[in-house]
């Protein structure tokens, strides 16, 4: 039978991300995001219900979100869960973590907005003439997520 792991979440770090890196050198950030759900009860009270989640990103996207990304920052993750399990240090006990690998990431709010307005994030587009806002891009963007943008001297009929 196939199996399908996909993950979509979009939320707020919860802490700045930490660097690391492996054996063969290649970066890996971690990170938490949090993410929350309101509704209401069955008498009418309304509630909210928060996830936090621990998240890990490894190469370019891991070096991007430790560059651009600090505690408060908002994100849309695509990835796929993984599950850990470790022997515990102190009473030698079984401990267990589900967490999210990054494989696809959007800003979801500009670095102008959250950095002074001077600075570019990765890959944006500088505004034309007109003054119209630039088009954000990601480090790693899904062909879904995006619509193709053309000039008219591009068109070849």
């Amino acid at each position: 039978m196939s199996s399908f792991n996909k993950v979509i979440l979009m939320g707020n770090l919860t802490r700045d991300p930490q660097m690391k890196y492996l054996p063969s050198q290649t970066p890996v950030v971690e990170f938490g995001i949090a993410t929350n759900r309101r509704f209401k009860t069955a008498s009418g009270e309304e509630r909210e219900e928060v996830a936090f989640i621990d998240c890990s990103a490894f190469g370019k996207q891991a070096e991007v979100i430790n560059q651009w990304c600090q505690k408060g920052k908002q994100l849309l993750i695509e990835g796929r869960l993984k599950y850990d399990t470790w022997e515990d240090r102190n009473g030698g006990g079984k401990r267990s973590k589900l967490s999210v690998v990054v494989e696809n990431f959007q800003f979801v709010n500009g670095a102008r907005e959250d950095r002074g307005g001077d600075q570019q994030t990765p890959g944006s587009i500088e505004p034309q003439a007109d003054q119209r806002p630039a088009r954000k891009r990601t480090a790693t963007s899904s062909p879904l997520s995006e619509k193709p943008q053309f000039a008219e001297a591009d068109i070849p009929f």
